[in-house]
């Protein structure tokens, strides 16, 4: 599977821009999974439904299976931030991942969604994983290729040139 990360500050316009090549690339028929990083706890399960009641009965996983979708909700070790490869590992095949988030894993390749305003650094400077960067603002100094944030023909064509091809 090919993989590309999307990263960036919270604000910076990620998913705003991911939801868009996400319907560009599936119209294009591109086999398309993504793995959304967060660092809140979530819990998509109701309370006091059936999956609820077993995940807390015990069961470590636990998948709704409904006849157009599955959701798997599988409890992990306390504290646990567990490496992108594993989540990677857990996907059936496809032909391209799109990661939104993981800004610090290394080697890899990532597009930075970057907002001068939100007046964090930029991690195109330190970053060599880093293949362009998404910005509504010149960047003189920037080595990389830039594309506004709405330029989804532009981040398109790199997606299929640098990682697809």
């Amino acid at each position: 599977m090919k993989v590309l990360a999307f990263v960036g500050y919270s604000g910076s316009g990620k998913t705003t821009l991911l939801e868009k090549l996400i319907a560009r690339l599936s119209a294009d028929g591109v086999d398309l999974a993504v793995i959304k990083h967060t660092h809140h706890d979530v819990d998509p399960d109701e309370i006091g439904r059936d999956s609820w009641r077993h995940r807390h009965a015990g069961a470590r996983q636990v998948m709704l299976a409904a006849a157009r979708r599955r959701m798997l909700i599988e409890e992990l070790p306390a504290a646990n931030d567990l490496p992108l490869a594993e989540h990677l590992a857990a996907l059936r095949p496809c032909q391209l991942v799109l990661v939104e988030g993981f800004k610090h894993e290394r080697g890899l390749a990532k597009v930075e969604v970057f907002d001068p305003a939100l007046s964090r650094p930029a991690l195109y400077l330190t970053d060599p994983d880093v293949l362009a960067v998404a910005c509504d603002m010149p960047l003189p100094d920037c080595p990389l290729p830039r594309f506004s944030r709405h330029d989804v023909e532009g981040i398109l064509q790199l997606i299929h040139k640098s990682v697809l091809s």
